[in-house]
């Protein structure tokens, strides 16, 4: 059964406010989404009626947030199949997961002379950690390019592999072209060359497949803001087998076992990598986000945001003078574009006279922008509340800037 489009929108508060006096287009998912009022309730919820400092706590109140605080840690292990809930790992977000492998990662595997390959299309919180990893290692830092449409290499990939490779990290889904990149063929490639594998899945978690078992993933990062929940929280699965040999990325309280004046033991699995105190309601808004998501089918979701993109790309391209970047042929929620005689910043700025929100810039991702040969672009991306009349509105909103403009 198809998703009904009018009542997922009612279940989004903000979608309902009007901006420079026009109603809101909201096409700016990819930097982040807007929150449903389940979210919005559970994040209150938390602190109306169970806030409190988790783990160590006897009393109530903390044995309540301390549930829902590692019951949020069953909700993701389910969506994204982990074998165990101690493979998850609660970060501050994507940036932060990607940091914490490169460091310890890099501590424990990396020594001077062996290589690290990232691609031409990562966001830089997946390609300057492993750069900064390879300065501090003395490690060997290797780049895949993309062709003209957007595409990775493989064969460059493949050429590059070696018994000097330690570890191999891209993203799902370009968050500047929309890109779907095959997962699994670049992980089985990697595995077969003896490397590990980062997947930088904030772009894919809430559009793509995202079973970590299935893409045989040994790192999995992806932030909860960009999936519906809150900001400030994010994941990082990893495979036991590896997270257990790796150093702690920070030291503090609850991720240590004995504290002595001579030695530290640490606290195992996931508390290890969770030193302090927690952003607490973060996995609860992200389990209840997660919760929302289920609700419905994942496929019916694709399915409708995929109908959405190719209705939005078809609109696009009737616009005169519209160059429209990311033309392979999986892709998914994202369009990035330029026009001819007007800069990406005034169109975007523009577009929000008419109420429509895009992004404009390089969108993280200067080594892309370097390759197309642009400073920036466009980007509309797409959530599941997104319609056609959205993209209608879009198309609009530009042929009335390029009135304006005289172009």
């Amino acid at each position: 059964m198809a998703i009904n489009i009018n009542h997922i929108r009612n279940d989004f508060p903000i979608l309902k406010t009007t901006v420079n006096g026009q109603p809101l287009i909201y096409l700016d998912n990819a930097a982040t989404t807007q929150k449903p009022q389940t979210v919005i309730d559970a994040v209150t919820q938390y602190y109306t009626t169970y806030n409190s400092n988790i783990h160590r706590g006897t009393h109530h109140l903390s044995n309540l947030a301390t549930e829902a605080h590692e019951n949020a840690r069953k909700t993701v292990q389910t969506y994204v199949n982990a074998e165990h809930d101690h493979e998850i790992i609660f970060t501050r977000g994507t940036t932060e997961a990607i940091n914490l492998v490169a460091f310890a990662f890099g501590e424990a595997f990396v020594n001077p002379g062996d290589e690290v390959i990232v691609t031409e299309m990562e966001h830089h919180s997946n390609f300057v950690p492993w750069q900064m990893m390879c300065e501090r290692r003395q490690a060997r830092f290797r780049v895949v390019p993309f062709n003209a449409d957007g595409v990775l290499k493989l064969d460059v990939f493949e050429n590059l592999l070696n018994d000097k490779t330690r570890i191999v990290a891209f993203n799902h889904v370009s968050n500047s072209l929309g890109t779907v990149n095959p997962a699994r063929q670049i992980i089985q490639m990697a595995h077969e060359a003896g490397a590990a594998v980062l997947v930088d899945a904030a772009q894919s978690v809430q559009h793509v497949d995202h079973d970590v078992r299935a893409l045989d993933a040994d790192f999995y990062a992806f932030s909860g803001h960009k999936i519906y929940g809150p900001t400030g929280i994010g994941v990082l699965y990893g495979k036991q087998s590896w997270l257990d040999a790796m150093p702690p990325y920070q030291g503090g309280g609850e991720m240590i076992e004995l504290v002595t004046i001579d030695k530290t033991t640490y606290n195992k699995l996931p508390f290890k990598f969770e030193a302090g105190t927690p952003n607490i309601v973060g996995p609860i808004g992200l389990a209840a986000a997660i919760d929302y998501l289920n609700t419905m089918d994942f496929n019916d979701i694709v399915a409708h945001e995929d109908d959405v993109l190719e209705y939005g790309r078809q609109r696009l391209l009737e616009v005169d003078g519209l160059k429209l970047y990311g033309n392979g042929k999986h892709h998914t929620s994202i369009m990035a574009f330029n026009i001819d005689g007007i800069h990406h910043y005034d169109l975007g700025t523009l577009l929000d006279t008419k109420g429509v929100a895009v992004r404009t810039g390089h969108h993280c991702t200067q080594p892309i922008m370097t390759a197309l040969g642009v400073e920036g672009t466009v980007r509309a991306s797409l959530g599941l509340y997104n319609t056609r009349a959205d993209i209608d509105a879009l198309v609009t909103g530009i042929q009335k800037v390029i009135t304006l403009l005289g172009r």
